[in-house]
């Protein structure tokens, strides 16, 4: 059997697929930022939920990826996880 990482490899040799990859490159990380920081306060997607007014299936399905989330929510969020938000351009 395969691995994630192996069929992963073989995958981005697809040009096509590795570009797709790259474009959606800043909303995994912004998703990935979330979760860590909901981790390492050890809160649970209902704790968050509460600390924001947002429903917890709204910050599920933002975690999952198959959200997107307005400013406004990403604001409440980072009020939830006590962070500023901070938006730029490279």
């Amino acid at each position: 059997m395969r691995t994630w990482k192996e069929v992963k490899k073989d995958l981005l040799k697809d040009p096509e697929f590795a570009r797709e990859v790259e474009n959606l490159r800043p909303e995994y990380e912004l998703i990935s930022q979330i979760i860590q920081l909901r981790i390492e306060q050890k809160i649970t997607q209902e704790e968050l939920a509460k600390r924001t007014g947002i429903k917890q299936s709204n910050i599920s399905r933002l975690e999952s990826g198959s959200y997107n989330p307005s400013l406004q929510f990403l604001k409440k969020i980072a009020k939830g996880l006590g962070k500023d938000l901070s938006i730029s351009f490279k």
